[in-house]
Order: C-alpha cells, then structure tokens, then sequence
C-alpha cells in the first residue's frame, strides 16, 4: 500500500574505517551520570538511573575532519553543551545481563547533547516533563561510530570538551556512576533494544553556556573527534 507522503529518510552515522552507515532506531540518553556533573545539577550520591529519549531527527551526524554546523535553536537564551560517549547496539536484547552487555555494544562514538537549560530548569521546577529542552532539531551532534572490535570494550579513557580553545569539560569515562554494561542491563529491562539503538551515556561537569559563533571539539581517547560550530 503507498504512503500519503514520502517517508523522511532514516537518520544514519557515519562507521570509521567503513564504507557504511549506522542506521539509527531509536535515541535513549541517561541524565546525571557522572558524580561531579550530578552535584552541579543539585543531586548526589549513586542515585538510579534515569533516561529521556531525543528524537532520531535531532542527530546531526558530522563525518571525520569535518566541521558540523548547528544552528543556535530559538526559544532559549541559554544553550548548554555536554560532551558524551555513545553507545551503538548492534544486537536485539531484552533482560540483558551485566556480564553479557558488552556482547550487544556495535560500537562507540563522541556526542554532544545539547541543552536550552533555562527551560529545562523551568520545566522541573514545575515537575513536568522536559523533552522541548533536549530534543529540539540538531541538539545531538554525533561523530563517526568505531567498531568495537577496534576498540575493545571502553570502560577508561580521557572525555574532554574545548569551546574555541579553552578546555570546558574533563573527565574519564571511569567516572561514570553507571558503568556502559550497567546502562545497558538497566534499559534492556524496560525496552526490547534493537540494533540502530543510540545510547547517551552522559556527561562530566563542565557544562555551560554557548554562543553563536563558538566552534565545540570534543573528544574521548580512542575515538574519532567531533568539531562543531554553533551558528
């Protein structure tokens, strides 16, 4: 049966190394993983994790060497970066155990999950819901998977944000309250992971605001870097 409209193209990211692309499913997005960046959003200690979802049409995948470009989103006097790993799955799962979640990991990348803080912060103080603040268009800014099989399975390693020169956020991924393997088991729980799964595993502390103007490079040791430039 035919469509009433065309169907809009399906998001995919760039594989380092590969003459492929990662088409992209679904984008889940754990809040407050990082101790330091949790104090600084007013929580402590190793809370439960939490997830939101951004859309897959907020992705603005950028390919290596190249700089994206990501238009400054209207309604916000307050855009905030954070640099994040993400984590590609690869395999279909459900119930997911600790031991066994670096199994369905195809990959990882660098991303940046930007933020209009000001009505994030406005929003939870009214206890409503926040997805106007994550999952505006471009608000996700990805750079090229790299297999795992390149990699191995990241559980250290440098995570570092530079806006026009100057370090913003630093940090190691072994920082992370819920470790990758730990995420996974948690959202496989709740949702049947698919292969072209997107997870944000969140960020270290740092974040802050961005203007037009400003050109984002992030990078995590072992990864493929990410350059944006915020217009």
């Amino acid at each position: 049966m035919p469509h009433v409209f065309e169907p809009m193209p399906v998001p995919a990211v760039p594989v380092h190394g590969e003459n492929a692309t990662f088409a992209v499913h679904r984008v889940f997005c754990v809040g407050q993983n990082y101790a330091d960046h949790a104090v600084e959003m007013g929580a402590s200690g190793r809370e439960a994790p939490f997830f939101f979802m951004k859309p897959p049409s907020s992705l603005v995948p950028v390919a290596s060497g190249r700089e994206g470009q990501v238009p400054y989103p209207d309604g916000t006097q307050s855009l905030h970066h954070e640099v994040e790993l993400v984590v590609a799955i690869g395999l279909q799962g459900a119930d997911i155990d600790t031991s066994e979640a670096a199994d369905f990991i195809y990959g990882y990348a660098v991303g940046l999950d930007l933020t209009r803080r000001d009505l994030q912060t406005a929003l939870k103080e009214k206890g409503r819901p926040w997805e106007i603040a994550k999952g505006f268009e471009a608000s996700g800014p990805i750079g090229p998977i790299t297999p795992r099989e390149r990699t191995g399975e990241l559980v250290r390693g440098g995570i570092r944000l530079d806006v026009n020169g100057q370090t913003r956020q630093q940090g190691d991924l072994g920082q992370m309250i819920w470790r990758v393997n730990e995420i996974i088991a948690h959202l496989s729980r709740h949702w049947m992971l698919m292969p072209g799964d997107l997870v944000f595993t969140g960020t270290p502390a740092g974040v802050s605001a961005i203007e037009r103007g400003d050109v984002l490079s992030a990078r995590i040791d072992g990864l493929e870097a990410l350059q944006v430039k915020i217009v």
